[in-house]
């Protein structure tokens, strides 16, 4: 029995679901194809109360917490909705303006956020420059009371739809420090590339963004100017747990799945499950899902206390997404020839899961982080 969650969470979890198998499940194959989500998906969801459930009530959020983010990471993740980017738009973007924006800010683009009006993105990758933040090259030079902005982000979710960035960018083109400015993407010199063709999440709007003299007023920076590092490491913690909060989900949802389906499944004469090496399989597989389920739930609710370290949530991220890996392989191979048929969630989600290990910061990033540490 799960103990990190609230009445309410599972209230809002009944509610999620129930928008997620209508809304969400008959569509994915047909935006997978598109590579992109419709955007009146945004408008319903921001309708039902989905959308940015941290948001305070001031600002048109349901002033949740971190249970409801994870209830919506989980059903998301449950059926592989791999295409819908609104962890990225509610639990990243909206996390930031709330906690670093100004009171200006905060009225001027949360309601939108809550609504789905406004979809938000955070631009931190660039061509060359992944995991290491600091070699970033999109810079911003002050001219009186505006930023003028030059660059190019790329691995942006929710490039194609975006309407507001959070561009991590330099004032100084040799120094490490960044500094965070929000961008409308209606501005002159903003321009959005195409949408990258991935190997997964095919149905999210993947794309790359440029900046040519892009002008914003002073009044779009987030807080302080150089501190832009220092606030995504204090949010990257909770990012890395998003990760391995869906991993999770992912493991159990597959394995279940899987379960049922070597129950049915003949070989030889006989249900698959009825195979000594099945049933070591799914039970190994069983035993790290249940281990990997009881950290995972520990972290959220460090979280919930705002007690999350970078190297635990680090932990998470780093076995929560290898053992994904690992273990959609498995259930893959048990499936047989069909586990390589697109029809059968369990190809989806294994190629989809291999992102895992390298967004949010790669494995071996949460390896250095975790080193660091001892």
């Amino acid at each position: 029995m799960r103990t990190v969650f609230r009445e309410d969470h599972e209230m809002f979890r009944d509610m999620a679901r129930r928008f997620i198998d209508r809304e969400i499940v008959p569509h994915l194959h047909d935006w997978e194809k598109a590579g992109i989500v419709p955007r009146d998906v945004w408008l319903k969801a921001g309708a039902a109360g989905l959308l940015c459930s941290c948001v305070p009530e001031e600002y048109g959020g349901a002033g949740g917490d971190y249970g409801h983010s994870a209830v919506m990471i989980e059903e998301l993740a449950r059926v592989n909705g791999t295409a819908v980017g609104f962890t990225t738009h509610s639990e990243i973007v909206a996390n930031y303006l709330v906690a670093y924006g100004s009171e200006e800010q905060k009225q001027k683009w949360l309601p939108g956020m809550v609504s789905g009006e406004t979809i938000g993105v955070i631009a931190m990758s660039e061509p060359g420059a992944g995991s290491d933040l600091r070699s970033m090259r999109t810079t911003a030079r002050r001219e009186g009371d505006e930023y003028v902005i030059n660059g190019q982000k790329t691995f942006i979710t929710n490039g194609g739809n975006a309407d507001l960035v959070v561009a991590a960018v330099k004032l100084d083109p040799a120094s490490k420090n960044l500094t965070l400015i929000c961008v409308e993407v209606d501005r002159p010199g903003f321009s959005k590339g195409r949408l990258l063709e991935k190997v997964g999440l095919k149905g999210q709007d993947t794309a790359e963004l440029f900046f040519d003299e892009v002008r914003v007023p002073v009044s779009n920076r987030l807080a302080e100017e150089n501190e832009g590092f220092n606030y995504l490491f204090h949010q990257l913690a909770w990012e890395r747990l998003i990760i391995a909060i869906r991993s999770a989900q992912s493991i159990d949802t597959l394995l279940e799945e899987t379960i049922a389906y070597t129950r049915e499944r003949k070989a030889f004469g006989k249900a698959i499950l009825d195979y000594q090496n099945t049933r070591f399989k799914l039970a190994d597989a069983k035993a790290q899902a249940t281990m990997l389920r009881v950290f995972v739930d520990h972290c959220l609710a460090q979280a919930l206390a705002s007690e999350l370290s970078a190297d635990v949530a680090a932990m998470a991220k780093l076995v929560g997404s290898e053992m994904q890996g690992k273990l959609l392989d498995e259930f893959l191979q048990l499936h047989g020839g069909y586990g390589f048929m697109s029809e059968y969630k369990i190809s989806r989600a294994w190629v989809d899961a291999r992102v895992a290990r390298i967004y949010g910061g790669t494995s071996e990033i949460m390896k250095e982080i975790i080193g660091r540490s001892l």
